[in-house]
């Protein structure tokens, strides 16, 4: 059974089936190993403030129609403020945007206040200096464990600057320099 304690297990660790158990660390710097690109996910709370968490599971789904996702994890505190908005804006943070990317990890403080954005088309925060942004609409959101996935059906999306994107991997941050190109 997922998620039970086992006698003769360690505290912590995943149980996937009657013989096999997965270590929670493990399972995290394994994982680790895979790279992944920086979004910065954003909307307007029903207060009028922006609002916006740094993910680093973004991916596009479908091209027709157009669809992207997002895992936001289900202890964020952010995420039910984005879901009641009902549209996001997800902005691809450049290599230079490490400090958008701590401002949006902060917890409890205004994420915004060293964050320069303008509106999209629909009024969710673009933040300048992204690499692109994607303004969408929540399309569906699915329970996937200790995560959500959550769908978005884009709108509108614009490439502002084709620079080094800002990368997560083994635990730190840095940028990715392509030396060659795909044909």
């Amino acid at each position: 059974m997922i998620g039970t304690q086992t006698p003769g297990v360690a505290e912590g660790s995943l149980v996937v089936d009657d013989d096999r158990v997965i270590d929670p660390g493990l399972f995290r710097n394994i994982l680790g190993h895979f790279p992944t690109g920086v979004v910065a996910v954003t909307a307007i709370a029903a207060d009028g403030q922006p609002v916006g968490m740094a993910v680093g599971s973004f991916t596009s789904v479908s091209l027709e129609p157009p669809l992207v996702a997002f895992l936001p994890d289900k202890s964020s505190t952010t995420f039910p403020k984005i879901l009641a908005a009902q549209r996001f804006c997800a902005n691809v943070l450049g290599n230079d945007q490490r400090h958008v990317c701590r401002s949006l990890s902060r917890k409890g403080e205004d994420k915004f206040a060293d964050v320069d954005w303008i509106p999209t088309p629909s009024g969710m925060p673009r933040i300048l200096g992204s690499l692109a942004w994607i303004d969408c609409e929540i399309d569906a959101v699915h329970h996937a464990g200790d995560h959500y996935i959550v769908v978005g059906r884009v709108h509108h999306l614009e490439l502002d600057t084709p620079e080094s994107p800002l990368i997560f991997f083994q635990g730190g941050y840095g940028g990715f320099a392509a030396t060659e190109t795909s044909t």
